[in-house]
C-alpha cells in the first residue's frame, strides 16, 4: 500500500506518519518546509499552488491519501477567508487523483459540522449537521461534493470528524496546554467554570485511528474521538493533581464564553466496531504523557 499524506507538518499530521510506517506502507509525505522522518519520503509541496497537485500524485502513486492539510491557525481558522481556498485545493486534489488512479481518499472534518445535541452523543448520519462558523460550513461542503465525486468516479471515500485533541506540539494557546504550561511553571491556572463537557482524545491516539481508518475499507463520516465525554473541570482538576500544583487552578476566574455550547461529545461506535480501533490512553495516562512533554 502506497499512502500519500498532506498536512504532515501540522498538530495531527506529524503524529500520523509512524503509525502508517509500522503497517509496512510506503509512506509518501507533503509539506511546505522539509520533514525528517523515519521510514518516510518527504515530497516538498504546496497544495495551494495552481498545478502543484498533479507532480506530487504522480511522484507518489498513492493507493491511498489521507488528506489532512487545511488552514488551522489557532484562533482564526473559523473566519479565515482561507477556507474557501482550501475547499478549491481539495476538490482538485480529489479530480487529479481521480485522473492518477488513486482508490481511496480519506479527509478529515471535523465536530462542529453537527447540531449538537444537548443530551446525548454525536452520531454519524444520524444527528443533523448545523452551520456555525465559516470553517464547519467549508468543512461540510467539501465532504458533500467530495463524498459525490468519489461516487461517481468509483473512488473509496471516509471522512474522518475529529473531536478535541491535546498533546504533544499543541500549540500553547489551546486549553489543555496553556493550562498545563501555567502549572509547570508555577503560575495560576485561570479557567472558566468548566461546566462544558467535551470528548477530549491524545492527539497520537487520534493519528493511530487515522492511519487505521485510512488502511480500512470503511466508508463514509467516522468520528474520530475517546468516546469518553469529560467536564472542562474535571480535566482541568486532573491535570492540577498530576502536575503536583492543584493549588493553582483558579476555576471561575474567566467568563464563560457566550454562546458555547453544553456538550460536544462522540459516539465511537463505528470507530470502534467497523475501523476496529481499539482505543487509546486513559485520560490521567495521556494528560500524564503530555505533562511530560511539555517539562521538556
Amino acid at each position: 500500500m502506497r499512502v500519500l499524506v498532506t498536512g504532515t507538518s501540522g498538530f495531527v499530521g506529524r503524529h500520523v506518519l509512524a503509525p502508517l510506517v509500522a503497517t509496512g506502507a510506503e509512506v509518501f509525505a507533503v509539506s511546505r518546509n522539509h520533514l525528517t522522518a523515519e521510514g518516510v519520503c518527504h515530497i516538498k509541496g504546496d497544495l495551494l499552488v495552481e498545478g502543484s497537485v498533479r507532480p506530487l500524485i504522480e511522484a507518489a502513486k498513492p493507493d491511498l491519501i489521507l488528506h489532512l492539510a487545511w488552514c488551522v491557525e489557532h484562533g482564526r481558522f473559523w473566519t479565515n477567508p482561507a477556507n474557501l481556498d482550501w475547499v478549491k485545493a481539495t476538490l482538485s486534489l480529489a479530480q487529479t487523483a481521480s485522473n492518477c488512479g488513486v482508490k481511496r481518499i480519506v479527509a478529515v472534518g471535523t465536530c462542529y459540522e453537527y447540531d449538537w445535541p444537548e443530551v446525548g452523543d454525536c452520531v454519524e448520519d444520524e444527528t443533523p449537521l448545523a452551520a456555525h462558523t465559516l470553517y464547519d460550513v467549508s468543512k461540510d461542503a467539501t465532504r458533500r461534493l467530495l463524498q459525490s465525486f468519489c461516487h461517481q468516479h468509483g473512488i473509496e471515500f471516509a471522512w474522518a470528524r475529529l473531536f478535541f485533541l491535546y498533546g504533544p506540539d499543541e500549540v500553547p494557546a489551546r486549553l489543555v496546554s496553556s493550562l498545563a504550561l501555567s502549572l509547570l511553571a508555577g503560575r495560576p491556572a485561570a479557567m472558566s467554570s468548566g461546566k462544558a463537557i467535551r470528548d477530549f482524545m491524545d492527539v497520537r491516539d487520534a493519528a493511530a485511528a487515522l492511519a487505521q481508518l485510512g488502511l480500512s475499507g470503511v466508508q463514509g463520516a467516522v468520528n474520530i474521538a475517546s468516546g469518553q465525554a469529560h467536564t472542562i473541570r474535571e480535566i482541568a482538576e486532573r491535570l492540577a493533581v498530576l502536575s503536583g500544583r492543584p493549588d493553582l487552578l483558579q476555576v471561575g476566574a474567566l467568563a464563560d464564553r457566550e454562546g458555547e455550547p453544553l456538550r460536544i461529545s462522540a459516539c465511537v461506535k463505528r470507530l470502534r466496531d467497523e475501523v476496529g480501533f481499539a482505543g487509546g490512553r486513559s485520560l490521567d495516562q495521556g494528560l500524564a504523557e503530555a505533562l511530560d512533554s511539555w517539562r521538556g
